[in-house]
């Protein structure tokens, strides 16, 4: 993973969101991060720096003055060490000073001596964000490189609606792990994927469909975002919230999807087809709700299209330069995987028996095996469905760089 034994500083300031900033930095040192917590005087009249150490396992730094080792600076020995200086939440004040270079707490120091990638997650009252000088300080951050994530809307300290909430943890961890990643094997490289079961409906109430989560997809997204690549998802419903630095698009059908497809294809360069798409969707639409009688009922279905074969078909100049297809499948795994391989004419795919109880739908876990076009055959253990993520676009990397040496 991304963060896995990255140097990352988390700086914590005086406002009412402060007391989040612990949920981040657990969810930081579950990632595999290793988080060294620096705290204005502020921050600790909202919360205490134990927890900060408990969760990080590391001492709390606070003091301007303060020696981590006999004459070891703090904010020298962190910012020297660190891989990003995250500040959440971030105030009025904070961001101001580190807009003119000010240093007169240690965080700001830190900040200033600290040449890593600089995320700002702001939290403050809707009027002290529209100000004209807090905008024009964040806009000055913006142009030298920080990474500016938020403020949300909703419910404020002060019990009034608007612009300055901190955004959700999930967001700011999502920026961290895009900063860390835009230099990555994918920088540059325009990718699709596509997420969830397809609803091809019956009536206004009633759909067919299928037991998709879209947690594949979504792992995807978020893997080739930590790669460097600029990443759209396409996706069915799911529930599910796309991550941060992902712009979504939204369909329900088979053949929504496939005209979405169609338009993005001449800015594509990988195609990730995760999705669950309905192979058959009901040939008459009843405009009012089905109602049940005495006896059965009879649906006559039509194919949709095989959204996979028709992208794959196309003239090279047509289509992606990696291709890649999901095999989701019951009985002859393999050979069914590689009957797709070949009609639809992909650079790989990843085939998963979903029979299983541990693999596939509605579970977190995944065991695949993977099938190039070459005729190799990888398989793949039980791991989750992020981690196979991550190796799936590590591969697709790999594959992207041979092809462009």
């Amino acid at each position: 993973m991304i963060l896995e034994n990255k140097q990352i500083i988390l700086g914590v300031t005086g406002g009412i969101a402060a007391y989040k900033a612990a949920d981040l930095c657990s969810k930081l040192v579950q990632a595999g991060a290793v988080v060294d917590v620096v705290m204005t005087e502020g921050a600790t009249r909202f919360i205490t720096p134990l927890p900060f150490q408990t969760l990080t396992k590391r001492p709390v730094s606070v003091d301007q003055f303060q020696l981590l080792r006999d004459t070891d600076m703090a904010h020298i020995s962190l910012s020297a060490r660190a891989d990003a200086l995250v500040i959440a939440p971030a105030t009025a004040n904070t961001i101001a000073k580190l807009a003119h270079g000010l240093a007169d707490n240690l965080l700001t120091s830190t900040a200033l001596a600290c040449p890593a990638p600089l995320i700002i997650a702001p939290a403050m009252d809707a009027d002290m964000w529209a100000h004209p000088a807090t905008q024009a300080n964040v806009a000055l951050l913006t142009e030298r490189g920080a990474v500016v994530v938020g403020p949300a809307e909703g419910r404020l300290a002060s019990g009034r609606i608007g612009r300055g909430r901190l955004v959700p943890i999930s967001d700011i961890v999502g920026a961290l792990r895009q900063t860390l990643g835009r230099k990555g094997p994918l920088q540059g490289v325009r990718v699709v994927v596509t997420a969830g079961g397809t609803q091809e409906p019956l009536d206004p109430v009633r759909h067919l469909g299928n037991r998709s989560s879209g947690r594949m997809g979504y792992a995807l997204a978020e893997a080739a975002r930590d790669l460097g690549a600029t990443v759209t998802l396409v996706h069915a419903p799911t529930g599910l919230e796309p991550a941060y630095g992902i712009e979504s698009i939204s369909v329900r059908t088979a053949e929504a999807m496939h005209r979405s497809l169609v338009d993005l294809l001449a800015a594509t360069d990988v195609l990730l087809m995760a999705a669950a798409v309905a192979d058959y969707r009901p040939v008459h639409y009843a405009s009012q709700k089905l109602k049940k009688g005495d006896g059965g009922l009879t649906l006559q279905l039509e194919r949709t299209t095989d959204i996979l074969a028709d992208i794959g078909i196309r003239p090279p100049s047509e289509r992606p330069g990696i291709l890649v297809g999901f095999a989701a499948e019951t009985e002859d795994l393999i050979a069914n995987a590689e009957a797709k391989l070949r009609a639809k004419r992909t650079d790989l795919v990843v085939a998963n028996d979903v029979s299983r109880s541990d693999s596939g739908f509605e579970v977190a876990t995944n065991q695949a095996t993977l099938l190039w076009a070459d005729g190799r055959r990888e398989p793949l253990p039980l791991m989750t469905k992020e981690a196979l993520a991550e190796e799936i676009a590590t591969r697709v990397a790999a594959l992207w760089e041979q092809r462009h040496e």
